[in-house]
């Protein structure tokens, strides 16, 4: 059997157990390892500093196969708001893949969201009377750097606040950020050598 970990992590906590990047103590930023003391277990993937919500942990090598690997296309949910407020041409731009540095992305799904009852960020996000924001259900299959956050700038609408609600049938519901929740799943099977015919 195989353990897996939802975690809600913080706004501003590494997505790994140790800040590689801190040579000074009173430097350090805050990792998993401030949330988490279960041992053997690493992410199924990553979640940037600055976003918050999901992140999935396991003791499976199979199973963090499965859910990282881009091969398997796994869809990731966010919930997004940004600045001002996005029109449907926008809005069609990322539903049909917009063009970064590094190529262009895939199909995704994207609707208007209302705003939804989160928890409060710390430190909140900047509020500026003269400018709306926006909440977006965003949806991909991929997952390079920064991806959403490059997408909603690409068609004009800066991200302030991420929040990655889902990865596949997993989701963050009715869980406060720091806190997880434990299951044990059954771990994919091992990809096995094809036998020859007639052997």
């Amino acid at each position: 059997m195989a353990s897996l970990i939802l975690f809600n992590k913080p706004f501003q906590v590494l997505s790994q157990f140790t800040d590689n990047n801190s040579g000074n103590p009173s430097n350090r930023r805050a990792t998993l390892a401030d949330w988490i003391s279960m041992p053997a277990i690493y992410p199924a993937g990553r979640l940037d500093y600055d976003s918050e919500g999901l992140l999935l942990l396991t003791d499976s090598g199979p199973l963090q196969h499965q859910i990282a690997s881009p091969r398997n296309k796994m869809p990731k949910t966010y919930w997004v708001q940004v600045e001002g407020q996005m029109d449907d041409n926008a809005l069609n731009s990322l539903r049909q893949g917009v063009t970064l540095k590094d190529g262009r992305t895939r199909p995704a799904t994207v609707e208007h969201l209302p705003e939804p009852d989160l928890w409060p960020r710390t430190p909140p996000v900047r509020h500026r009377e003269t400018i709306p924001t926006s909440w977006l259900s965003i949806t991909i299959t991929e997952g390079r750097n920064r991806q959403v956050r490059r997408m909603t700038a690409a068609v004009g609408f800066p991200t302030l606040r991420l929040v990655r609600y889902a990865i596949g049938e997993w989701t963050v519901k009715d869980l406060a950020p720091g806190e997880y929740r434990a299951l044990t799943l059954h771990p994919p099977a091992r990809p096995g050598k094809r036998r020859k015919p007639g052997k």
